[in-house]
């Protein structure tokens, strides 16, 4: 577009133009009255852009001050590019997970690739180093060739970018439901280590400072993407193709290692990711954190494409770019250090003390506003709530425990599930071993990282069962929050701090309003009663396709400290021979379950498990201690299809088997999916020092040497089953369903 084809002003307002970029009536005339005159184009595109939900979180921002975002180790929580918590020694670690899910659902393999960029900047902004990679991934059932198509894209484009710029994919998780059918969720999450000095901000500071681009040029891929992000799918989404950015991972390792280099120059003054919303975002962002202003030259900006108009510019989401404040004077060390690396490094402006975000093209100035009203001024909104009537009816339900005809046919059946079988499919295609650190695989509970020159190391994990949130979005968000902590405790790690993705539907509608707000109620107490503060994340609203929302799906991801590399532990079986131990009781708890959706043709219903958390702290501290006291072999949290599935993952891949008894209902035992439960394997020399530790633990049968797992009731056998038959279902699950006829 040139500027001669750009509507004026008295265009804009009769012919409402501002409402194709996302703003509402109201929206549009208080940013005109903030300005106090009429918006041109340009500066139109500026609100539409920094107002939007994705920038600007209106209708989020009343839920999300309730979560808890300080602790003694938390050295940055929400704000800034990711949050940091201290691990000792002056180290930190930094981490943070993002959203790309509408970019995803329209061009799969570049909306994921993107994703991980983004997030990868996010993280390296702060001055630290990323190692790790972690992804949360949501589709429909596999059965049509579209799903099957956007996951096989998404999982390419994920390792397509972690594997060219060198940093491992080594944890995720991955859950197919109907719901998910046109709207996949692709969540992406980057973890990174920095020393305390090295740590930046993004501010711009000193009046007069020079405001520099550094990075790939720009051009027209992503404009609106922010806007685009803040809206429902629909069967007009494919014409926004234009708004999916592209990425370069390539171009990114150079400017990773730049950056990195960059933070020890102290010329450096801030430093901030052109992500959502691009060079608008980053030049107001830093501004208004600082309490300056930010005049820029657009004819500086670097571009790849000719005749760009201050719009385009201002809105691109063109890949792998930074803005930088440097001091004054030093710029050219600067472009020398980026000339190092075939990189640009354009000075295109400077720090004002004005408040104003002014930007220049061709000698004029095309737009002028306060840099406060785009980054702090826009709307909030309390938005209606309303309990829907599906939940009043599920939790009316008595819980009853499902017939089962055939415990063994079930629990191969289960194991088969997409959910639950073996994601080595998708893991096999990331580098997860890149950098050499990855002390835990993928497939275990939670990654674990080593700190290299430390005898420590970092576990981490992404977690949300959504199906418990949408029949109870308090309880589901407790849940998430407490069985990522498991993981993490599983590991042999203690729960630091958590990220969160809140993927939901239209906040405009009460029912999805009241569902985002129980959930981070639910988070907010779980977060506040295991000690892992919210240290950032984003959120993801209007998650809709044809007026049919996702079930709410807030992810947790958790970041967990291995104090010492002996206490790393996984989920498997070690020796014949070793006690198995049953750390929580069964209750008839079905709904939500794996075992319902498989019985009921994917339709859940009733109530969700319940949670206790004082339980579920007490049980994790005493879990922690036994780890760390070296009475632990193997620990495993027991979740998605229950005691029977847990039981099955721990035999596999180890040669070994075991024979166990329980007690009560069979199907209970077996499938039920009640909360703070563990399976844990302890060597005969050292039960009684951890049952002394853990006196709730119930010994239930030991490890075997032999190819079966054997499950009975009292003395006589229920259940008797090679571990290979099942194994085979597990592995064999996802593959089998990808070859098939959609």
């Amino acid at each position: 577009m040139s500027l001669m084809l750009e509507p004026n002003a008295a265009q804009i307002k009769e012919e409402k133009i501002y409402r194709e970029m996302g703003l509402s009536d109201e929206e549009f005339a208080k940013a005109e009255s903030i300005v106090g005159r009429e918006l041109n184009y340009t500066e139109t595109g500026l609100f539409s852009v920094m107002w939007s939900e994705h920038c600007s979180y209106k209708n989020s921002k009343p839920v999300l001050s309730k979560f808890p975002t300080s602790g003694e180790k938390v050295l940055q929580g929400p704000g800034e590019g990711a949050g940091i918590v201290d691990i000792g020694d002056n180290q930190a670690v930094v981490f943070k997970i993002e959203s790309h899910n509408h970019p995803s659902a329209i061009e799969p393999y570049q909306g994921a690739a993107t994703g991980v960029g983004g997030i990868i900047r996010d993280v390296f902004s702060m001055g630290a180093r990323p190692i790790a990679l972690l992804n949360s991934l949501r589709f429909g059932e596999l059965q049509t060739s579209r799903v099957k198509y956007l996951f096989e894209e998404v999982v390419a484009g994920i390792a397509g970018y972690g594997n060219c710029i060198g940093i491992p994919t080594v944890g995720g998780e991955i859950q197919f439901d109907a719901s998910y059918e046109g709207n996949p969720l692709v969540n992406a999450m980057c973890v990174g280590l920095i020393d305390h000095k090295d740590i930046k901000k993004g501010q711009a500071k000193g009046v007069g400072n020079t405001v520099m681009y550094v990075g790939a040029k720009t051009g027209r891929d992503g404009i609106h993407g922010a806007t685009f992000a803040s809206e429902e799918l629909s069967e007009q989404s494919e014409e926004k193709r234009p708004a999916v950015q592209v990425g370069d991972p390539f171009m990114e390792k150079l400017l990773l290692e730049a950056c990195l280099e960059l933070i020890h120059n102290d010329a450096l003054v801030g430093i901030q990711d052109m992500g959502a919303a691009g060079l608008t975002s980053s030049s107001a962002e830093m501004a208004s954190k600082a309490g300056s202003g930010i005049e820029m030259n657009l004819d500086l900006v670097p571009q790849r494409e000719t005749g760009m108009t201050p719009y385009e510019m201002m809105l691109s989401e063109s890949q792998e770019r930074m803005l930088i404040v440097v001091e004054k004077g030093r710029e050219k060390e600067i472009e020398v250090l980026f000339e190092k690396y075939g990189l640009e490094a354009a000075s295109i402006g400077r720090v004002t003390d004005d408040h104003m975000l002014r930007l220049m093209h061709k000698g004029e100035v095309v737009a002028e506003v306060p840099v406060d009203a785009l980054a702090e001024d826009a709307p909030v909104y309390h938005k209606p709530s309303a309990e829907p009537a599906y939940y009043r009816e599920f939790q009316s339900m008595d819980q009853s425990v499902p017939v089962v005809s055939d415990l063994k046919e079930t629990w191969i059946q289960l194991l088969s599930q997409p959910t639950i079988a073996s994601k080595e499919w998708v893991y096999e295609q990331y580098d997860y071993q890149v950098r050499t650190s990855t002390v835990v695989m993928p497939g275990s509970d939670a990654a674990v990282v080593r700190v290299r020159g430390t005898n420590k190391a970092l576990a981490m994990t992404t977690d949300c069962n959504s199906r418990y949130i949408y029949l109870d979005p308090e309880t589901g968000g407790k849940i998430a929050v407490a069985e990522a902590a498991r993981n993490i405790v599983c590991s042999g790690a203690e729960p630091l701090a958590i990220t969160d993705c809140l993927n939901f539907g239209n906040p405009e509608k009460p029912e999805i309003f009241w569902q985002l707000q129980k959930a981070t109620d639910g988070m907010s107490d779980a977060c506040r009663t295991l000690n892992t503060p919210v240290i950032g994340g984003n959120v993801s609203l209007y998650n809709e396709t044809n007026g049919t929302a996702v079930y709410p799906t807030p992810v947790v991801g958790m970041v967990g400290l291995v104090h010492d590399l002996a206490h790393v532990t996984t989920q498997s079986f070690k020796q014949a021979g070793d006690a198995i131990y049953l750390i929580g009781e069964a209750e008839a708890e079905f709904g939500g379950s794996e075992l319902q959706k498989l019985q009921n043709e994917g339709n859940i219903f009733g109530k969700a498990p319940k949670l206790d958390l004082s339980v579920e702290e007490k049980r994790q501290t005493g879990l922690l201690k036994a780890i760390q006291a070296g009475t632990v072999q193997s620990a495993h949290d027991i979740s998605e299809g229950g005691f029977a599935v847990a039981l099955a993952e721990k035999a596999f891949r180890t040669g070994l088997g075991a024979e166990v008894v329980i007690k009560g209902d069979e199907v209970s035992e077996l499938f039920s999916e009640t909360q703070s439960r563990f399976i844990v394997t302890v060597s005969k020399e050292a039960q009684s020092k951890f049952e002394g530790l853990i006196p709730e633990a119930v010994q239930i049968g030991e490890v075997t040497g032999g190819a079966n797992l054997v499950i009975k009731k009292d003395d006589k056998i229920l259940i008797q089953a090679q571990v290979q038959e099942l194994e085979d279902a597990w592995r064999g699950a996802i593959p089998c369903l990808l070859k098939s006829e959609a």
